[in-house]
C-alpha cells in the first residue's frame, strides 16, 4: 500500500496563490504518473493536472496558464502551483499515483486523503 500525504490547502482570496504538495510513502513503488484531481460540492471529481515519468504534462482547460504541476522524482513528490485563483477553484483536491510494484506487471492507482482549497473574499 502506498500512502499519499497531501499538504498546502487552505483559504485564499481571489487572485491569490497556493502550492499543494503530495508525497508518496513507498520508494520501491515505481510511479509512472502522478496527478491532481478536485471535487467541488455536488460535482464529480475532475482531473486538474497530471504528469508522467517522461515529464509530459496535461491540464484541464479551466486551469491552463494558471496552474503548474511539477514532480520531484527523487522524493516521489508532486506539486501543484496554483496562481490567479478563482472562487470556482474551490474544491477538495486529491493527488493520485499510478505505478507498479517490483515483479508485478499490474498497474495500481492510489489516492491521497484530499486537502481543502477555498477561494473566497
Amino acid at each position: 500500500q502506498v500512502q499519499l500525504v497531501e499538504s498546502g490547502g487552505g483559504l485564499v482570496q481571489p487572485g491569490g496563490s497556493l502550492r499543494l504538495s503530495c508525497a508518496a510513502s513507498e520508494s520501491i513503488f515505481s510511479i509512472n504518473a502522478m496527478g491532481w484531481y478536485r471535487q467541488a460540492p455536488g460535482k464529480q471529481r475532475e482531473l486538474v493536472a497530471s504528469t508522467t515519468s517522461g515529464d509530459s504534462t496535461n491540464y484541464a482547460d479551466s486551469v491552463k496558464g494558471r496552474f503548474t504541476i511539477s514532480r520531484e522524482n527523487a522524493k516521489n513528490t508532486v506539486y501543484l502551483q496554483m496562481n490567479s485563483l478563482k472562487p470556482e477553484d474551490t474544491a477538495v483536491y486529491y493527488c493520485n499515483a499510478l505505478g507498479r510494484w517490483p515483479g508485478d506487471f499490474s498497474s495500481y492507482v492510489y489516492w491521497g486523503q484530499g486537502t481543502q482549497v477555498t477561494v473566497s473574499s
